[in-house]
Parts: structure tokens; C-alpha cells; sequence
């Protein structure tokens, strides 16, 4: 009688130690998969980086020089970036998207038109210095984006909604959508090069017409508001 169940507790512990392994398997191949996808994103990173630093530097680079500042192969720039437009366009988002980020920090108020009036002015800082870049963001981003592909745009909209923030509680969905909207199209370097290079602004004037006009737009939906009561 006790030798079947010898038997029985040799296969319970053989089921055991399978699943153990099994486990430790799954668990290796998670940490396997993780640590890739961790590389890529710091592989992709340093390639961003590099053409920002490049970028910076007033130097227009090639795929040969990106690689090189990024110590990667040609090869690992086209498997992140298939163009060399979309890490262009990217670096230069990034390049122009990180003193607006930083600036943003600092605005406490809880007024819609105080804090439109800031973001406009802290996203045309340094316009004069930054105008080439500015046409180039335009120029590259004329085209529509890759279906898997970000639209540059978000930027801008996450920092409007930011600023209108304060109204999203009292106004419909859709009123703070077409707020957002009509926003989006006086504000930005679209605005500033029309103002600049159509009306002959400088681009300081030119900053602060999109910020009057955004501050506008924000004082009419709160005199709607205001009227509703």
C-alpha cells in the first residue's frame, strides 16, 4: 500500500518542480521583454538627444551625424526613426516644447486669461532666436503624419487645455472642445510666422497680438457664462 503512494508523491513533486520551472521561465521572459523594451526607449532617447544637442548647435545634421553623436549604427537610427523628417520633426518638438514645459511650472493662477496670456507668451519666448527652428516645425509638419504616428500638435493642446482648465467645470464638453479648437489656431508658430512674415511683425508684437486674441477668446466664453446667469 505504501509503494503506490510513493508513486502518487514522486508525481506531485515532479508537477511541482515543472510549474516552479515554468514560472521561473514566464518571469525570465518578462524580465527578457522588459529590459528590451527599456533599451529601445533609451536607445531611441539618446538618438533624439543627440540631434537636439546637433540641432542646438545650429547645424543642420545628417543620419551620419546623428548616429555618431549617438555612438549607433545608420541602421539604428531607420529602425526608430524610417525618416529622417520624423526625427527631425521630433527633435525639433522636443527642442522647442521644453523651456514652454519649464515656464508652465511656475504659473499658479487659477484664471483662464491669466494663464492663456502665460502660455502663449512662454510658448513665443525667444522667438527671435528660435524662428528658424519654428519653420522648420512648420515646414515638417505640413504633411500629415503616419498613421501610427503622433500628430505634432499635442503639445499644443495639452498646454491650452492646461490653461482652460479652471472653465472645464462650468462649460459643456463640447464648448471647452471648441474652445480648445479655436485657440489652437491663433496660437503657435503657424501665428507667429503668418504675423511675421505677412504682416511684417516683429516677432515680440507678433507674440502678443496671439496672446490678446487667445484672451479673447477666453473673456467670450466666460461673458457666455456670465450671461447664463
Amino acid at each position: 500500500m505504501t509503494e503506490p503512494r510513493a508513486r502518487v508523491s514522486d508525481s506531485t513533486q515532479l508537477s511541482d518542480t515543472t510549474r516552479l520551472s515554468d514560472t521561473a521561465q514566464v518571469d525570465e521572459t518578462a524580465q527578457l521583454t522588459s529590459g528590451r523594451v527599456a533599451q529601445r526607449r533609451r536607445t531611441r532617447k539618446a538618438i533624439v538627444d543627440a540631434s537636439m544637442s546637433l540641432l542646438r548647435r545650429g547645424i543642420e545634421p545628417s543620419v551620419n551625424d546623428i548616429a555618431a553623436a549617438a555612438e549607433v549604427s545608420r541602421r539604428t537610427v531607420y529602425l526608430h526613426f524610417p525618416t529622417l523628417d520624423q526625427l527631425m520633426l521630433d527633435a525639433t518638438i522636443a527642442l522647442l516644447s521644453a523651456n514652454t514645459d519649464a515656464a508652465l511650472a511656475h504659473i499658479h493662477s487659477v484664471d483662464p486669461r491669466v494663464r492663456i496670456a502665460e502660455l502663449v507668451r512662454a510658448m513665443g519666448a525667444e522667438t527671435s532666436e528660435l524662428l528658424p527652428m519654428g519653420r522648420r516645425l512648420v515646414k515638417l509638419s505640413a504633411d500629415p503624419p503616419a498613421a501610427d504616428a503622433p500628430r505634432p500638435g499635442m503639445h499644443r493642446v495639452r498646454w491650452i487645455e492646461w490653461a482652460l482648465e479652471p472653465l472645464r467645470e462650468r462649460i459643456a464638453q463640447r464648448q471647452f472642445d471648441d474652445l480648445v479648437s479655436s485657440i489652437a489656431v491663433v496660437v503657435g508658430w503657424e501665428a507667429f510666422i503668418v504675423l511675421i512674415d505677412v504682416r511684417g511683425l516683429t516677432p515680440d508684437a507678433a507674440v502678443d497680438v496671439c496672446a490678446r486674441t487667445a484672451s479673447t477668446l477666453v473673456d467670450s466664453a466666460l461673458r457666455s457664462l456670465d450671461g447664463k446667469r
